[in-house]
This record gives structure tokens, sequence and C-alpha cells, in this order.
């Protein structure tokens, strides 16, 4: 069933009003959202989540953020991947939806960070996984609900994703991105690029967004080159698909999944000295194993 144009213009406003959120959120400097004692307590820290709502609504139920004043809540990737229509597509565009009235609701404390997936859609750079092309079974969702408005509600989307911020920064010395570029160590990086606001030629294949967003290099010395790069102390990503839902692949980094059940997140102290220990002791299981009886 086609939505209604009333239904379409609600989105399509939604959309307007998380992109101008996020455009005009007093905690931006560049690209990277700020967080500090004075504008909260606590941030808790989500990944993938790939059209998991399941994962989606849990973590917004840990999170209370209306029960959290001085909580700040990140999430990241919830494009491609989860259920689909009965008549073919992804349906994972109503998670982005979601996450445009989460934004809205909750505009200085709800940040969402720009990831490969969204960046794909924005540039429309294939992803092909298990035999399918997931741009184009996006695509095909948007216009089972949406009809031949489905490109309104898409150019919507688009404008929201180019606005999100790329990083978000903890004064407790935590960068919150979704994965770091590949050889830094050897290669350097552009780092100005989280201290500006960015254009659409900054989005295209292979530039520094790119690069920040698709990496999967974890040795120690790149997360070391990174880190002095962005001068923090530790990073936490998503972007790697993990068995356990967390990783902890060097002194430096922690990587969260959201997407399966083993889904893990993190609720981190926004001031004060953490060790890269204090990180990983506060990484929690979204779903903890239940009690068996041992009767």
């Amino acid at each position: 069933m086609v939505a209604s144009l009333a239904q379409v213009e609600q989105v399509i406003e939604s959309m307007r009003m998380a992109t101008a959120h996020n455009v005009d959120s007093p905690a931006r400097v560049g690209s990277v959202i700020e967080v500090s004692g004075a504008t909260g307590d606590e941030v808790l820290v989500a990944a993938d989540l790939h059209g998991n709502r399941i994962n989606f609504e849990k973590l917004l139920k840990t999170a209370d953020l209306s029960s959290h004043p001085r909580r700040h809540l990140v999430m990241q990737e919830v494009c491609h991947g989860g259920p689909t229509y009965p008549a073919g597509g992804c349906m994972s565009h109503l998670l982005l939806e979601d996450v445009a009235s989460l934004k809205n609701a909750f505009p200085d404390r709800f940040h969402f960070i720009l990831s490969n997936h969204e960046l794909a859609e924005l540039t429309d750079f294939p992803i092909m996984k298990s035999g399918k092309m997931l741009n184009l079974t996006f695509r095909e969702g948007l216009q089972q609900l949406y009809g031949d408005r489905a490109e309104q509600v898409r150019h919507a989307y688009l404008e929201f994703l180019a606005s999100c911020p790329l990083a978000v920064r903890l004064a407790s010395g935590v960068f919150i991105c979704h994965s770091i570029p590949e050889r830094v160590d050897r290669d350097g990086y552009d780092i100005g690029i989280l201290g500006r606001w960015l254009e659409r030629s900054d989005f295209q294949p292979r530039g520094p967004v790119f690069r920040l967003v698709w990496g999967r290099d974890f040795r120690e010395e790149n997360a070391l080159a990174f880190a002095r790069l962005a001068d923090t102390n530790l990073l936490v990503h998503g972007h790697e698909p993990c068995a356990d839902g967390f990783q902890v692949p060097n002194s430096k980094q922690v990587i969260l999944d959201c997407c399966s059940y083993d889904a893990c997140y993190a609720i981190l102290p926004t001031h004060g000295e953490l060790t890269h220990q204090d990180l990983v002791q506060r990484i929690t299981k979204l779903h903890p194993m239940p009690m068996h009886n041992s009767r």
C-alpha cells in the first residue's frame, strides 16, 4: 500500500527538521560534536544496526533519554539490512526515518554519525552483499511505500545524511567515529576534514570522508597515528562485524556491533580521565544471557 500524500509530506518535513538540527547544533565544531561535562554526564554509544528494529528499540529503552536529561545517545549505520517488504525491497529506510524523528525529539542529545552504508546512499557508491545490490534493494523499499513520490523522500534522506557529523568527541578523551582510515601511520590523513563543514565534493569515493568510514586497518601503529592526529586518547567505532558483539583490536580502539543478538553498547562518562581498560569494562550486552536454573 502506497503512503498518502500527507504521510509523504510528514516524512519530508521530519527529515528537513532533523537536517536543520544537525546544522544548528551548538555542540558542533566543523564535522565533530563536542560533548563535555557542561552538556552531559554520560553518552550511550551504539554501533551498526542495519535495519535491526528490535535492537534499535531496545537501545532507546536502555538509553531512556526522557528520564536521563544528562545522557546523550550516539547511533550509526541503520541502512541496508533487516526485514523486507512482501513484494521485495529493504525496509531499513524506515529506521532512517526513526533516526530523524529521534533527532527532532532530542536535538541536543541524540547524534547520528555518518557511516559507510549511509555514505554509499549519499554518493550512489554500490555495495554488494550476499549477491544483492544493497543500494538497489533500499530504493525498491522506498518505491514500495512511497510510489511515484519515492524520489522526493529520497532527496530529503540525502539532505539529512549530508548534514550528519562525522564524529563525537568526549571531554573524557574518547573519539567516536564509524571507523578510521587505513595506513595513517604510513600515508598520513587530512585530519582537517573534521574541523570544517563538509561540501558535496568531500563525500566522493577515495576522499577523506570515504577513507574515514571505510577503513579496516586495526593495527596498533595505525590506531596510534590516527589518535595522535585526532588529539584523542581512545577510539570507539562500529563498521567491523563482531561475533561477540565487540572487539578490542589494540590498546587504543574498541569496536562495537549492534546488528545481531550479541549486540553490545557502552555508556561512557563525558569528562574525567578514562583508560582503555575502563572503556572495555563498560561494554555491556544489549540482550543479557538468560539465567538457567541450576537444579
